[in-house]
């Protein structure tokens, strides 16, 4: 019997999805304290250039590979990076699975959060708090034990395996046609409360423009520190999903003469919007207008704007009564929920589709098991703020850079930047500059080199330090866990699944 074949419904769903991927809790919450802890204003200059000469050419690469895989019925990175390169590629493209469920395992999570502070927030179970009791509510929240986030947790993996279960067309594509538009909708409405706060309404002691001028004012003695540059470029990838399989996937199931230059170009320019914008004009006018620069600073230390978003943000609102306030926390919180589950769901995608195209998996089968494999693999990190930073930083930031910079080497030189250039160029509507060719054959793979060679201290002294049980654990299950995808290309290699 012949399987339906997956495909896109239309172009826009396409860009909504791209862009859902893309847009992720990172935008409203770590950007806007990467750029408070890294210059302000000073902070687009390095972010500008590494979206230049690192965010769009992966764009155009990790699209141009994904179009390649689909005409040839790959549609995850281990057969896509294979089609490209032989063999051995395919086991280093099991990685990008790797980082899909990793990612997945702690991301949904968070996601979780938003769930519960959405309800809290229109129950009004913020009103009458003090600053100090909100942060102990959220600590208490996520402490060991505590039941409601961990069911609110194994509720948000299920809503996302019934979504993967329904296919592109009627689950990824229709969760971004309708989660996008609300969440620039509550993003839009949010910004404009902030921006235009007034010193003395509601008990703000600042107006809101403080904070933007603030955020925007460059602070040049910063352009010159090369860890604003690594943060900056560290900023890009978690922007934009890059070296994370799932835009691989998405482009894998576009035609063939489909304009892939224009859909990464809009999909990554909407992301920049979403962030640059609405991700800055939100929490720093309101947490500034209220509290003043210096707290706001030292509150967003450690750059994860966690404390801000989900431990300051609810008791501000209260300030604006108790309509207001539920208002605000739903539009916040379900923005923030929204900007999640449209990149976790891109994240299950290309493990669905392996399974389906290697294995014959129904897509429904295909679900459950990613489904079930971030609930397993996520278990030590809702039992352990050390094991969560542990997927973070190997399977949310290593695994990252080491994938990128194996598929611009083997997109520009072993597949070869010619038949590369046409990838990217077939069917395209708009001239793609040709100075990319040379930006994606000698710069990004340099710019990559050097971020990775420079980290390398920083895993080594990670590695060697003295661990404890649950970081012991968390890394005995990614080892276990890319051992397992390993095998499972090599099964797939000698499986031949019927069309």
């Amino acid at each position: 019997m012949t399987k339906e074949k997956e495909a896109w419904g239309s172009r826009v769903g396409l860009v909504l999805a791209m862009a859902g991927n893309a847009v992720g809790l990172g935008n409203f919450l770590r950007f806007p304290a990467q750029a408070v802890q890294n210059g302000g204003g000073a902070f687009i200059i390095p972010y500008l250039v590494c979206f230049v000469l690192m965010g769009l050419p992966l764009l155009y690469v990790e699209w141009a590979m994904g179009r390649h895989g689909g005409k040839s019925g790959e549609h995850s990175t281990p057969h896509i990076f294979g089609a490209m390169g032989g063999t051995g590629w395919r086991y280093f493209g099991a990685l990008g699975l790797f980082i899909s469920i990793g990612i997945c395992s702690y991301y949904t999570y968070i996601e979780a959060w938003t769930m519960s502070w959405a309800w809290h927030s229109a129950a009004g179970h913020f009103l009458g708090m003090t600053q100090e009791q909100v942060s102990a509510f959220f600590t208490n929240y996520i402490a060991l034990g505590t039941s409601e986030p961990i069911l609110m947790w194994v509720a948000c993996v299920a809503l996302n395996t019934w979504i993967l279960s329904r296919g592109l067309q009627g689950g990824v594509e229709l969760a971004a046609k309708i989660g996008m538009p609300l969440l620039l909708l509550f993003g839009v409405i949010l910004a404009v409360r902030g921006v235009t706060m007034t010193a003395g309404y509601n008990g703000a002691a600042y107006d809101g423009v403080v904070g933007l001028n603030f955020l925007w004012t460059p602070s040049f003695h910063s352009i010159w520190d090369p860890v604003v540059w690594r943060n900056a470029a560290g900023q890009i990838f978690f922007t934009l999903s890059l070296g994370m399989g799932s835009i691989h996937c998405y482009a894998s199931y576009v035609k063939g003469k489909d304009d892939i230059a224009l859909n990464a170009m809009s999909a990554g320019w909407m992301n920049e919007f979403v962030e640059v914008v609405l991700g800055s004009a939100i929490i720093i006018p309101i947490s500034i207008g209220y509290l003043g620069v210096d707290k706001v600073v030292e509150m967003t230390k450690g750059g994860s704007g966690f404390g801000i978003g989900f431990m300051t943000l609810p008791y501000l609102f209260t300030q604006w009564g108790a309509f207001f306030s539920a208002a605000a926390g739903i539009m916040w919180f379900g923005l923030l929920f929204f900007a999640g589950i449209t990149s976790s769901l891109a994240m299950g995608t290309p493990v669905m589709a392996f399974a389906e195209d290697k294995f014959g998996w129904d897509r429904r089968w295909g679900a459950v098991a990613f489904g079930v494999s971030v609930l397993l693999l996520g278990i030590p990190s809702v039992l352990s703020q050390e094991a969560f930073n542990e997927f973070d930083y190997w399977a949310g930031t290593i695994a990252l850079v080491v994938l990128s910079l194996g598929e611009v080497i083997l997109f520009a030189w072993l597949f070869g930047m010619e038949k590369g250039w046409k990838e990217i160029t077939d069917g395209a509507d708009m001239t793609v500059p040709r100075a990319f060719r040379f930006v994606i054959k000698y710069v990004t793979p340099i710019f990559l080199l050097v971020v990775f060679v420079g980290s390398l201290p920083e895993v080594w002294t990670t590695i060697t330090k003295k661990i404890t049980f649950h970081v012991a654990l968390a890394r005995g299950l990614m080892l276990g866990l890319l051992a397992a995808l390993a095998l499972l290309v090599r099964l797939a290699d000698k499986r031949k699944v019927e069309p």
